[in-house]
C-alpha cells in the first residue's frame, strides 16, 4: 500500500465522502491510486474542478448544505495560497473540511525520487504551504513523517470537526505519498459537538421566561433544519419577534411566519428598541454599532458564540451559553412556558407593480413566484441583498445559503456544491455584475458542465459597483466625485456579453431588458436547469 493509498483509506474512513480537487503537479501518486482498482466505497469520490477556488468553495456549499466533511485537494504554494480567501470565510463560518496540498522536500537529490525542476525554482517557499495556510485555518501541519500519514488524517479529520468546527490544513509530501505503508490504523472516532452546560440553559430559560418584551435575533441559528424547527418553538412559547441581523447566512426561520420579524438593520427596529431581554442566536452583528444598545439584558447563545477570532465584538453579555445550538433550543422550548398573548410582528412588502426599468424587488418577486418549495437560493450580491431577503420568502430549512464573507467570488462554486449535495433540488445563484466579476467563472461553468450540476444564475446587472459608488457619497457628499458625476473606479464597463459564457459551456444564456420579460425569462432558465443544463439570466437594471 502506498501513502497514497493509505491516505485515500483513513479520509473515507473517517466519513469523509467527497473531496474536490484542483489538478496540480504534485499529486500523481494520488492519481495513480485512483486509478487502480478498488472497492466502490474504498476511496472518497474524487470531484476535480479547474480552479482552486471553485473547488474549495464547492466544498464549503457542499458542507453547508449536507453538514458532512469534505476535503480539498489543490496544488501545492500558489494553489494553496488560491484557497486562502475561501478557508478564511470558512474558519469564520466555523465549516469543517480537511484541505491538502502536496510538497517536495528532497528536490531530486537521491536518494530521493526525481522531480520537475520547478519544485526549487518556482514552488518552494520557507516553511512551505503550511506556513502560508496558517492564518486562515484552525490547524496547519506539514507531515514530517511517512509513516504518520494515516494517523494525521485522522487526527485532522477530529480537529475539523471538534469545537469550534472550521477548515484544518495539511502539507503532504510526493515523497511520503510515494512510499510504502506497512498498515492501516486502528479505527478512530470524530467528536461529538459539546452541550452548553445546564446552568447556563437553566439561567437563560428563567431571563426569557420572566421577560416582558423579548426578542430574539440570529444570522446562522439555521445551520441545521432541527435548529430551525427549535427555534420556531421557543419563539412560539414566548410569543417573541425573531429578527434576522445584517447578515443571515442560512435560512435562520420562516419567513411567512406571524413572528418573524424581518432582518434588523438601521434605524433599528421598535420591537428591539422596547426589548427588556435579548436572546442572539449564532448572531455575530445583530445591530450596529454594538454600543447602540445598553439597556437590556443580552443572552449570548452559539458554538463560539464570543467571536475570539474578531479583533473587536462589543456586545454585553449577561449570560453565555456555548454549545451545540440545536441541543440548547430544544431545551428552551420545552422549559419555556408558554404564554397566552398571540402577537404578529411580520409585515410582508408590499406586492410590487411592474416597475418601467427592471428593479430587485421585481425580480425577487417574481422569483419567488416560481420557484419550487425545496429550490436553494445561494446569494452572492451585495447592494440586492436585503431586497431580495424579503421578496424571496417561500424558501424551506436548509434553502438559502449566503456566499460572501467579506470577498467576493464565492457564490458560483458555493451553489455548485450545495447542487452536488443535492442534484434532485433546483439551485439558484443570485449574485451582482460586480461580484461575479470576481468568480473563477470559467473553472465554475466547466465544472457544472463536467459533472452535470445544472444551476440558475440569476445576474443583477446594473453596471457598476453601487456599494463603492454610496461609500464615496457618504464620506464626500459636496466632494469632487459628486460635482463631476463620476465616482473612480464603479462602472463596469464595456460589459461582456454575460449569456454567451453560460452558451460556451453547453448552457442556456439570455439578456432581459424588459421588465414584462423577467417571469417568462426565469421560467426559461428553470425549464433548461430540469434539462440538466447550465442556466445564466441577465437582468439589466438601471446603471449606477
Amino acid at each position: 500500500m502506498t501513502g497514497a493509498e493509505s491516505l485515500l483509506r483513513a479520509l473515507r474512513a473517517m466519513g469523509v465522502e467527497r473531496i474536490f480537487a484542483s489538478p496540480g503537479s504534485d499529486w500523481a501518486p494520488l492519481w495513480e491510486a485512483l486509478a487502480r482498482p478498488h472497492d466502490g466505497g474504498e476511496f472518497p469520490e474524487y470531484i476535480s474542478s479547474r480552479h482552486e477556488e471553485t473547488a474549495i468553495a464547492m466544498a464549503l456549499g457542499y458542507a453547508k448544505a449536507t453538514g458532512k466533511l469534505p476535503a480539498v485537494l489543490v496544488h501545492t504554494t500558489v494553489g494553496a495560497l488560491h484557497t486562502t480567501m475561501i478557508a478564511r470565510a470558512a474558519l469564520h463560518e466555523r465549516i469543517p473540511m480537511v484541505i491538502l496540498a502536496g510538497e517536495v522536500i528532497g528536490f531530486a537529490e537521491p536518494p530521493s525520487p526525481k522531480v520537475g525542476r520547478q519544485w526549487l525554482r518556482v514552488l518552494s517557499d520557507l516553511g512551505g504551504p503550511a506556513r502560508l495556510m496558517e492564518p486562515c485555518v484552525k490547524w496547519s501541519f506539514a507531515l514530517n513523517v511517512p509513516s504518520l500519514l494515516p494517523k494525521t488524517m485522522q487526527r485532522a479529520c477530529q480537529l475539523a470537526v471538534s469545537a469550534p468546527r472550521g477548515p484544518v490544513f495539511v502539507s503532504v509530501p510526493t515523497e511520503y505519498m510515494l512510499a510504502e505503508m506497512a498498515f492501516n490504523p486502528a479505527p478512530a472516532a470524530l467528536p461529538e459537538p459539546p452541550r452548553v452546560a445546564e446552568g447556563s440553559l437553566r439561567e437563560i430559560a428563567a431571563a426569557l421566561q420572566s421577560a416582558r418584551n423579548p426578542v430574539i435575533v440570529t444570522e446562522e441559528a439555521g445551520r441545521t433544519a432541527g435548529a430551525v424547527d427549535a427555534l420556531v418553538g421557543l419563539a412560539e412559547a414566548l410569543r417573541a419577534p425573531v429578527f434576522e441581523a445584517w447578515q443571515p447566512y442560512y435560512f435562520n426561520f420562516p419567513r411567512r411566519h406571524p413572528l418573524y420579524a424581518g432582518v434588523a438593520f438601521e434605524p433599528l427596529p421598535q420591537p428591539l428598541l422596547e426589548a427588556d431581554v435579548v436572546l442572539l442566536v449564532e448572531s455575530v452583528l445583530p445591530w450596529h454599532p454594538p454600543g447602540a444598545i445598553t439597556d437590556k439584558k443580552i443572552l449570548v447563545l452559539g458554538e463560539d458564540p464570543l467571536h475570539p477570532r474578531l479583533p473587536y465584538w462589543g456586545f454585553r453579555a449577561d449570560v453565555v451559553g456555548a454549545g451545540d445550538v440545536e441541543h440548547a433550543l430544544s431545551f428552551l422550548a420545552r422549559s419555556v412556558s408558554r404564554k397566552a398573548e398571540a402577537k404578529t410582528f411580520n409585515q410582508p412588502p408590499a406586492r410590487v407593480e411592474q416597475p418601467q426599468v427592471i428593479d430587485t424587488a421585481w425580480v425577487g418577486q417574481e422569483l419567488n413566484a416560481l420557484l419550487p418549495p425545496d429550490a436553494i437560493v445561494v446569494n452572492e450580491t451585495i447592494t440586492h441583498r436585503l431586497e431580495l431577503h424579503q421578496r424571496v420568502d417561500r424558501l424551506a430549512p436548509g434553502g438559502f445559503f449566503e456566499a460572501s464573507y467579506g470577498g467576493l467570488g464565492v457564490g458560483l462554486g458555493l451553489a455548485l456544491g450545495a447542487k452536488c449535495a443535492h442534484p434532485r433540488r433546483t439551485v439558484v445563484c443570485t449574485i451582482g455584475d460586480g461580484a461575479f466579476h470576481y468568480n473563477p467563472v470559467i473553472g465554475s461553468f466547466g465544472a457544472a458542465q463536467e459533472h452535470g450540476l445544472p444551476i440558475l444564475v440569476v445576474l443583477f446587472n446594473n453596471a457598476g459597483y453601487l456599494s463603492q459608488k454610496r461609500d464615496v457619497s457618504n464620506y464626500y457628499p459636496q466632494g469632487a466625485a459628486a460635482k463631476a458625476g463620476k465616482v473612480i473606479g464603479t462602472p463596469i464597463a464595456p460589459a461582456p456579453l454575460y449569456a454567451k459564457l453560460a452558451e460556451a459551456y453547453g448552457g442556456y444564456g439570455e439578456r432581459v431588458e424588459k421588465p414584462a420579460e423577467v417571469r417568462a425569462a426565469l421560467q426559461r432558465g428553470l425549464e433548461a436547469v430540469g434539462r440538466g443544463q447550465l442556466a445564466l439570466i441577465e437582468m439589466v437594471l438601471a446603471p449606477i
